[in-house]
């Protein structure tokens, strides 16, 4: 069995243990790319006090977010953590696009894929993980996510060795499969399952793992 064919197989086998998981939270664009910054570094129900308090101040909009105080954002925001830097991060994310696409993000999301990457890749806080996310779970852009999550994965089934890279491990994946972003989108998200209940950063839980019939796994 190819390598390609084992990261085929092995979103089959997930998929049939965890069934779909519904990614990725959030009821309108800017919900989601607000979840995408916010989550660095912290838990997902964190992220979601957060959001609730910029609800509640009725500040999930573009022209809402472009006028609070950085100070008064990061109060707001502070649940998710590290809040001073992330609201650093969501102001010039808000710039960007008012000064690049008129605080439009459906024109953002009409951009050609690799130019818009390249863009928000550009933003002071934006890393390749949180660019991803943004266009695949905000956007429906087909480019696949990798985390921490993936690499251990990949990593104790011998398809990806200790010091790679984040764009080697998406090639592994973009070469793999159908470039379609229900697919990523639903990858990514049982990746992220999988290692949370079975391959865990200390103490794997072997016994009972989907990808446990993999005879290539270490």
């Amino acid at each position: 069995m190819t390598n390609s064919e084992r990261i085929r197989k092995f979103y089959q086998e997930l998929h049939k243990k965890f069934g779909p998981q519904d990614w990725w939270p959030g009821e309108t664009a800017l919900e989601c790319i607000l979840g995408a910054i916010l989550t660095q570094n912290t838990s997902w129900k964190n992220v979601e006090k957060a959001i609730d308090n910029l609800k509640r101040e009725n500040l999930i909009s573009v022209e809402d977010l472009s006028l609070i105080q950085t100070d008064e954002l990061a109060e707001l925001i502070r649940p998710s953590g590290y809040y001073n830097q992330k609201a650093l991060k969501i102001k010039s994310f808000i710039s960007f696009l008012v000064e690049e696409f008129a605080g439009s993000l459906d024109s953002m999301f009409a951009a050609d894929k690799s130019l818009l990457r390249d863009k928000l890749l550009s933003i002071k806080g934006i890393g390749p993980e949180t660019a991803d996310s943004i266009m695949l779970y905000a956007g429906g852009i087909p480019v696949f996510v990798v985390d921490a999550y993936t690499w251990r994965v990949l990593y104790r089934h011998g398809l990806a060795p200790e010091q790679t890279s984040y764009g080697e491990i998406q090639e592994i994946f973009t070469v793999s499969l159908q470039e379609d972003a229900a697919i990523f989108n639903e990858y990514h998200a049982l990746l992220v399952k999988l290692g949370k209940e079975h391959c865990r950063k200390r103490e794997p839980l072997c016994a009972g793992c989907p990808l446990e019939y993999d005879p290539h796994g270490v």
